[in-house]
């Protein structure tokens, strides 16, 4: 982990993605209304961009409106797969770990009446509570965890979360991010405040031999364009399988009830499919106690 975390940029690029996708992409199963608001100026014009199909001639604007033109076709069917999961078992207890500038508790109405609580590092919710004060409806309870130093049961506790209660677990995007130690680390928490009737929709990447080659390729795109790759400051640390995932989450005391890849999520689904190996490498597994 970083030792001086900073506010995400892949949070704000999955936002981007879920705004460029809202009321366009598959509508009738995908819906993000709290997407566009909470992202700033500067960072709507790539989304206006994908919206209006309207690719510019620049070369640097070009790279960025690229780069949400994937990241929108990735976040439908992921979105979707997870939508699902939550409204299927909403439990009593919401809590979204690595929430990033996730508009869950004010566009789900199955959350409506659920406790809802936003996890993340400080410099991150410190950015997410700056941008959702344009949100109307209930705002989630916001619980900054750093991870390395914070108990996150007895930080949860103290925001109000029961661990006595059933809650339902949203990780997603988060986990490529985590090397295997600290995956393991989190699930232990996760499992010391989930009572039984509990649920955790988990989001993982798959390994795959092109994922390597695929950061660089990214990494020269952004450099040509005079810009920071977002993964050279927030590199990937873990891949699994879905077998390896579901012996971890097993030894913590969950059982995978629904294993998804997202490439099938997305066939499934009324959308445009451009890049398939991409989609393919990402999955989401429903394991419940």
């Amino acid at each position: 982990m970083s030792e001086n975390p900073r506010a995400s940029r892949t949070a704000v690029l999955v936002c981007q993605g879920r705004a460029a996708a809202h009321g366009l992409v598959a509508p009738e199963r995908f819906s993000d209304p709290t997407a566009l608001p909470l992202l700033r100026a500067d960072e709507r014009e790539a989304v206006v961009w994908v919206r209006d199909g309207r690719a510019p001639k620049e070369w640097r604007t070009r790279v960025a409106y690229e780069t949400v033109k994937a990241i929108t076709e990735l976040m439908v069917p992921r979105t979707v797969a997870i939508d699902d999961a939550v409204r299927a078992r909403p439990g009593q207890q919401v809590v979204i770990l690595g929430a990033g500038l996730d508009g869950r508790a004010w566009r789900m109405p199955e959350l409506a009446e659920v406790a809802v609580f936003e996890v993340d590092q400080p410099a991150s919710q410190q950015d997410k509570r700056s941008r959702a004060g344009v949100l109307s409806g209930r705002a989630p309870t916001y619980v900054p965890v750093d991870f390395r130093e914070d108990d996150l049961s007895r930080t949860l506790a103290a925001a109000g979360h029961l661990g006595d209660r059933p809650t339902t677990w949203v990780w997603e995007g988060v986990v490529p991010y985590l090397t295997p130690a600290e995956v393991e680390a989190t699930l232990a928490a996760v499992a010391a405040c989930s009572a039984p009737g509990s649920r955790l929709v988990v989001n993982f990447q798959l390994p795959v031999p092109f994922l390597k080659l695929g950061f660089l390729v990214g990494r020269a795109l952004s450099r040509s364009a005079g810009q920071t790759s977002v993964f050279t400051r927030e590199p990937w640390r873990s891949t699994w399988t879905p077998s390896a995932m579901a012996d971890l989450l097993a030894r913590h005391g969950f059982t995978v009830t629904a294993d998804q890849n997202v490439l099938d999520v997305a066939e499934s689904l009324p959308v445009p499919i451009w890049h398939r190996r991409s989609l393919a490498q990402s999955q989401v597994q429903v394991a419940d106690r």
